[in-house]
Order: structure tokens, then C-alpha cells, then sequence
């Protein structure tokens, strides 16, 4: 069976789900760069389910990225990404892939899904922060077109920052 990626938003139902797939990717993937404690902090502050529910009041929409293959038929989630239009872009918010998960695509099938999403509602880019520190994530941003705008460091409370490039991507109307 050939590989199927499909973007799924999340029902209210899923939110726990969602929270744990959040809170396994975030501690296998930066625990190193950031530590345990941070990791810690911002999995509650921004990924557990009550925080989800809080920013889908606010217009946050999440989805997941589940992948349809052989081991794999019924489909399962490999990822995840939450977004929020802003006024003058899409916000691209999270966007993560389990590490079993990586290097199958779902990234690049999410942009796709967001470029038309940008199209649909007539926002000329998509606009994201990553770590600076995280190069992988930053490289690969890089390989699908986005280009850095500037750097920030956001204090997110408890003596924890953000130390983040502020990147974006270009979508041209379709001629």
C-alpha cells in the first residue's frame, strides 16, 4: 500500500490525545536542547489539553498529520500542527512530527495544506518561530522556501525564554 498523508482537524474528543502525542514529541525532541524543567513548563503552558482548548477559544485550529500505509492502514497520527490567522498572515503555531514518523513527508504535506489554506483566505504568507539552537527544524524550514525575518526572545514566565528565528514564506496566488 502506498503512503497516504492525510491533515485531520481535531475534534474537542481528541484533545487528550493530541496533548499526549504533544507531551511525547516534545520530551524525546527537546529535552536535550532545552531541559527537562523547560520542557516541563511550556508542555503544560502551550501543549496539555487544557491549553489547547484555551487557544481554540481564542481561534487557534488544530489538525493532525496521520499517515495511511501498509503497517499503517487504518492511519495514524504522526504529528500535529495548530495555526491561528492573524491579520495580515497565517501563523503557523506548532508544527510537529513524532520521531517515528520523520522524514515520511507529512511536513511538506502539511505546507502544502497551508499554502492552500494562505490561498483560500487570501493571506499572502505563512509566518512561524522556531529555536534557534534547534538547526535541524530551522534547516528544513529553510529547504521549504522560508526565509528568516528577525529574531526575538520572548520570556514565557518562570525565568524560561524563547530564543526564536521569526520566519516566513511567500504564497503567490495561483495564476
Amino acid at each position: 500500500m502506498e503512503a497516504f498523508i492525510d491533515i485531520v482537524p481535531v475534534s474537542a474528543e481528541e484533545l487528550e490525545a493530541l496533548g499526549a502525542l504533544a507531551e511525547e514529541i516534545w520530551i524525546e525532541h527537546y529535552t536535550e536542547l532545552l531541559g527537562a524543567e523547560q520542557v516541563a513548563y511550556m508542555v503544560e503552558r502551550f501543549q496539555s489539553p487544557a491549553a489547547i482548548a484555551a487557544q481554540r477559544e481564542e481561534g487557534y485550529r488544530y489538525y493532525f498529520l496521520r499517515l495511511r500505509d501498509s503497517a499503517h492502514p487504518d492511519g495514524v497520527n504522526g504529528g500535529y500542527m495548530g495555526i491561528c490567522p492573524e491579520e495580515e498572515r497565517l501563523f503557523l503555531s506548532k508544527l510537529y512530527v513524532h520521531r517515528n514518523f520523520r522524514c515520511r513527508g507529512l511536513a511538506r504535506a502539511a505546507l502544502v495544506f497551508l499554502q492552500e489554506q494562505c490561498r483560500r483566505e487570501g493571506y499572502p504568507c505563512i509566518r512561524l518561530t522556531v529555536n534557534r539552537r534547534n538547526s535541524g527544524s530551522v534547516a528544513a524550514y529553510r529547504k521549504m522556501g522560508f526565509v528568516t525575518v528577525r529574531e526575538q526572545v520572548a520570556d514565557i514566565g518562570r525565568g524560561f525564554v524563547m530564543d526564536d528565528y521569526v520566519m516566513e514564506l511567500a504564497v503567490p496566488p495561483v495564476s
